[in-house]
């Protein structure tokens, strides 16, 4: 699928899976893998550029995030590319820059994740909370403030909770991509 809002850069086409959702609003550009039955949602950037994004299955990007990469250099010889796992919800607005994100996490609106960190799997991280570069969460726990501080271990419903949220925006896709396959008569 080549659009004007999927398109390459320096020869990288976007790589897409099977039954993905990418808005039309959203611009998507570059070295950028979406696996089976991801979602970007509308106002969603996602510039792979000057390193590679990954995004795993069922994953989800919502309205008006920015994901981003660094480029190799002397000092990081890796620079730092975005690696997002699967059932991964990233909320509304959040900002994601050259970090890594395991499964069954829930990024809240507004966060900030920066260069070198890496969240574990089974992480919520609260609303408008900054992780700063090369900080790891672990596993099965809540993070929250700015910076984010470790603020008390997940309750098995939330645990829960962090897939269902997955599946739930992969219905929702699902409907958006019947929607769109309708053609409507006037």
């Amino acid at each position: 699928m080549t659009t004007s809002n999927i398109r390459s850069y320096r020869n990288h086409q976007p790589q897409l899976g099977n039954n993905v959702y990418v808005d039309p609003t959203s611009t998507i550009i570059g070295k950028i893998s979406l696996a089976d039955d991801t979602s970007i949602w509308p106002m969603v950037v996602a510039r792979g550029d000057v390193n590679v994004i990954t995004i795993g299955k069922r994953s989800n990007i919502q309205d008006g995030s920015v994901l981003h990469v660094s480029r190799v250099s002397d000092t990081y010889p890796n620079g730092f590319p975005l690696s997002i796992g699967e059932d991964v919800t990233v909320g509304h607005k959040v900002m994601l820059h050259g970090c890594t994100l395991h499964d069954r996490i829930l990024v809240g609106m507004g966060a900030i994740v920066m260069d070198g960190a890496v969240v574990q799997s089974d992480v919520i991280i609260g609303a408008g909370s900054l992780v700063p570069p090369n900080k790891t969460l672990q596993s099965g726990y809540l993070y929250v403030g700015n910076p984010v501080k470790q603020s008390r271990l997940l309750k098995d419903t939330e645990l829960a909770f962090l897939k269902k949220t997955a599946a739930n925006y992969v219905l929702l896709k699902n409907e958006y991509i019947e929607e769109q396959s309708k053609s409507y008569t006037y």
